[in-house]
């Protein structure tokens, strides 16, 4: 199940949002305030959100500092976070993550709130042995688009968190962008693999189509502009379309014609199956990151 957040115009399923209920009920609290923490409460302040409703808590105090001009409450405890916040995003590093969570599991037992963790390949197991038992967690993978308030997120919760935690969960994420939700935790391979990691390889697309068009004559500037336009330009219609990619590449496609020429040497050099086996390499890392903590967990 997917959804995006309001005012998008296309919907995986539709639905009512109600924002200002969403604000009562809820108070966020960060731990870790790096870029991705930095979106989302952007997002939430774009959509309505009041300042005073949203906690954060960094060991850097410049980045503190830019949160605390736009009225979020700072820290550097983090144990005020859990004490001030109904649902706390876990937005540091997934190798810190185990030192960060263990000192709080107490205050995590004691205020009971949702904690929603965007650490890539730490699993729900590592996430209950650093807390307890009868935590309430979401895992999420953003994207780095959340930036710009058009990410991708794919959220997965354990069997403790209620319905209210997941649509609170949910509320949060559409903030900056499209919400989908997982039936199995071990698809979380797969979205790392597609969405998670996939902006860098419509960069690299990007990239090398601009160089190309640079060889060819034109200016840098000019090659960049159009080439981001078109990417653009591509992404929006395929969104809006009622057909699906196949079908538009089928009809901007004419035969014998230049489009035509440029796809027949992609097929020639297996385009297909080499982004299938990119998209494999990379689900395998997360396989792999996964397992690599899962095992350092046991060893402590």
């Amino acid at each position: 199940m997917c959804l995006r957040r309001p005012p998008t115009t296309i919907l995986c399923l539709p639905i009512m949002y109600n924002w200002q209920m969403s604000e009562e009920k809820l108070t966020i609290g960060f731990i870790g305030a790096g870029n991705m923490a930095t979106a989302l409460i952007d997002g939430l302040l774009a959509n309505g959100w009041q300042p005073a409703q949203i906690h954060a808590s960094d060991m850097d105090q410049g980045r503190l500092d830019i949160l605390a001009e736009k009225g979020v409450n700072t820290t550097t405890n983090n144990i005020d976070i859990i004490n001030n916040s109904t649902t706390v995003i876990l937005a540091v590093k997934p190798q810190v993550l185990g030192d960060v969570l263990t000192p709080l599991r107490d205050s995590l037992q004691a205020h009971e709130c949702l904690l929603v963790s965007i650490a890539a390949g730490i699993s729900m197991a590592n996430l209950l042995a650093w807390t307890h038992p009868g935590q309430a967690l979401v895992r999420c993978m953003p994207n780095t688009p959340a930036l710009v308030q058009t990410g991708a997120s794919a959220l997965f919760a354990n069997s403790n968190c209620s319905e209210s935690q997941k649509s609170n969960a949910q509320d949060l994420l559409t903030a900056v962008g499209i919400v989908c939700w997982l039936d199995k935790e071990t698809d979380m391979d797969a979205v790392t693999a597609l969405s998670g990691s996939g902006p860098a390889y419509f960069f690299l697309l990007i990239e090398s189509m601009q160089e190309a068009a640079i060889a060819m004559g034109l200016d840098a500037k000019t090659a960049e502009l159009l080439c981001q336009q078109t990417a653009l330009g591509a992404a929006r219609l395929a969104q809006s379309s009622d057909v699906d990619v196949t079908e538009l590449r089928r009809r901007v496609t004419s035969p014998g014609g230049t489009t035509e020429a440029a796809l027949q040497q992609f097929e020639s050099e297996d385009f297909n199956a080499m982004v299938g086996r990119a998209l494999e390499k990379a689900a395998l890392r997360s396989r792999e990151m996964a397992a690599s903590s899962q095992g350092q967990e046991k060893t402590k």
